[in-house]
């Protein structure tokens, strides 16, 4: 019906999220009552008014049309869950751990492993620097060797890292050799918290997540979230537990995926860092990258990106040195929002880096296994070469969803859509959305209660679709041709080299025909047609959004000029195509 909000309340001079929850709900209270005309009371001698998970209201009165039925609450309050990751093989068992923990909502500060390189003296300086909230432990199949878990039990009880609130002992959770339980426990010492969960790789080619991740997940509820300041009193006002922000966010990527039968790919960058999100074949994978934002990490992006790949999407010549000042002083100042169009462009070029190394992040750990039936010899089961290939594969991406400040709340949503398709580089026919208010976390602990409710509002008041990315794969010389579209009323050409927003009625042209030209793909085969429309299932259905079909006859992989002057130019013609301004 409505939505509230407020700023968090989590510093000074509050120091307790349940001063931001209610002012949030109180103004869901005002807005409720001036649209039914009637007050509906949320909130109740400074908490919010719900039913009990008995049943019973919080009142003598027991009146149904007051209070409300259900409460849920996400939070990612306490800095977000860092964690160290201890395995055997780097390319197996630690690989698998790394995807265990990453798709639990975890920041992933290191990860050791027997092959890594590093001697044991270093591995203990590591984590005794890092100071992670949970150590996730694996390596060995059932029943196989013990000698290498049990050596980095001995590096973990050597360094004996602190964790970073109170006084708890650190959990580790082991989630290997099943033989090796006992021993591990027992080299650990008793200074260290040891919880016991089924093997990760139980054989070279299955892989057991769940209950790693649900152990993770129990364990980031109280021993991180609760530091939080009214954390505490929050726990009393709900009526389920209270979920992670990222593990709301993937659980409703991961329904929408599953219900719609389709491929996505979704992003939240914040400001400190990015979390990638994808659903391919059914399989579900989630990524942080925790120095990868557009405030405090900032300077991170420029740090792996370079200068001149940040300054490749800027359509206007700027001194190297300028931009790098401008970027430290949004890292100083992170609360800042751009104040000329100048620096919106010079934002949305870093928001281009940032997506683009956090999807490289994703890309190399969404992968298939190294199983038996793959290995000719032992030596490639733990050879680099040996990993299994992404699972991310563009042209079988039907949907891409873009969520966080610089893509939900850009002025214009076809700039969001630039945003990701030079990001992304999507290939074939891709569906682009935002996420309009940041809605998803919320509906995403709802779907766990009301999975209808959730998707309706998902679908209806949450999802913005912006149009449809057409972008054959391959390369051709400038000017020669592409692609045509086809259709009632409708039949445009695309050159090489050209991006094109093609304005689109679904209701007088129902069919289109996409016809790439020799040596270009849509998702049929070089040079094949594809026939689309809204009503095809998969990677051929269109959706015209706010802008209608976004023909990208850039190049697959993305043709950018190594002249400045021409780079300049394809970024001014690119900003033309959307019918977004030209900078002074």
């Amino acid at each position: 019906m409505a939505r509230g909000e407020a700023p968090t309340t989590v510093e000074k001079p509050f120091e307790d999220v349940t001063v931001g929850v209610l002012n949030a709900v109180r103004e869901l209270e005002e807005i409720t009552e001036a649209s039914l005309g009637a007050k509906r009371t949320l909130l109740k001698d400074g908490k919010v008014w719900r039913f009990l998970k008995g049943g019973h209201i919080v009142d003598q009165q027991n009146d149904p049309d007051q209070g409300s039925d259900l409460y849920l609450s996400t939070s990612s309050a306490g800095g977000g869950l860092q964690m160290m990751v201890a395995g055997v093989v780097k390319t197996m068992s630690a690989e698998s751990a790394e995807r265990a923990a990453l798709g639990a909502g975890a920041i992933l500060m290191d990860t050791l492993a027997v092959d890594d390189g590093r001697k044991d003296f270093q591995k203990v300086e590591r984590l005794r620097q890092l100071r992670p909230d949970i150590i996730l432990m694996s390596g060995g199949t059932d029943g196989g060797t013990k000698d290498h878990l049990v050596n980095m039990a001995l590096v973990i009880r050597r360094a004996d890292p602190k964790p970073r609130f109170g006084d708890m002992k650190l959990p580790v959770i082991f989630a290997g050799n099943k033989e090796a339980r006992e021993d591990v426990k027992r080299e650990v010492g008793p200074s260290i918290e040891v919880h016991v969960v089924d093997n990760i790789r139980p054989t070279l080619d299955k892989e057991n997540l769940g209950p790693a991740r649900e152990e993770i997940h129990e364990l980031f509820l109280e021993h991180v979230m609760q530091q939080a300041p009214g954390y505490n009193n929050l726990l009393d006002w709900t009526s389920e537990e209270i979920m992670a922000t990222p593990n709301a966010v993937g659980k409703l990527m991961e329904s929408f995926a599953r219900n719609r039968n389709i491929n996505i790919l979704g992003v939240d960058i914040g400001g400190a860092t990015t979390d990638v999100f994808s659903v391919f074949g059914g399989i579900f994978n989630r990524t942080v990258s925790a120095n990868l934002g557009m405030s405090y990490s900032i300077c991170n992006v420029l740090k792996e990106a370079g200068t001149s790949n940040i300054a490749r999407w800027l359509p206007f010549e700027m001194d190297e040195f300028d931009l790098r000042n401008r970027l430290r002083n949004k890292m100083i100042r992170p609360t800042t929002i751009p104040q000329t169009y100048e620096d919106l462009l010079i934002e949305h070029a870093v928001a281009r880096e940032a997506l683009r190394l956090a999807f490289l992040h994703h890309k190399s750990l969404a992968r298939g296994l190294v199983g038996m039936q793959t290995q000719r010899t032992i030596g490639e089961a733990v050879s680099q070469e040996a990993g299994g290939q992404t699972l991310v594969k563009m042209m079988d991406l039907d949907m891409i969803i873009g969520s966080g400040g610089v893509l939900s709340h850009a002025p214009d949503r076809r700039q969001s859509a630039l945003m990701m398709i030079d990001a992304y580089a999507p290939e074939g026919i891709t569906i682009l959305t935002v996420d309009s208010i940041f809605m998803m976390p919320h509906l995403g602990v709802l779907s766990e209660h009301q999975p209808a409710a959730a998707a309706e509002v998902f679908e209806r008041d949450c999802l913005v679709r912006i149009g449809t990315c057409i972008a054959p794969a391959g390369t051709g010389k400038a000017g020669e041709p592409c692609l045509r579209l086809t259709g009632t009323g409708l039949d445009v050409s695309v050159a090489c080299g050209e991006l094109k927003v093609v304005p689109w009625d679904p209701a007088t042209t129902p069919e289109v025909s996409i016809d790439p030209s020799r040596g270009f793909d849509v998702g049929a085969g070089k040079g094949k047609r594809i026939v689309a429309s809204t009503t095809s299932q998969g990677s051929t259905k269109l959706e015209a959004g706010l802008v209608g079909l976004i023909v990208d006859c850039r190049g697959r992989p993305l043709a950018i000029p190594d002249d400045a002057g021409a780079r300049r130019k394809m970024m001014l013609d690119t900003l033309e195509a959307f019918g977004l301004p030209r900078p002074e």
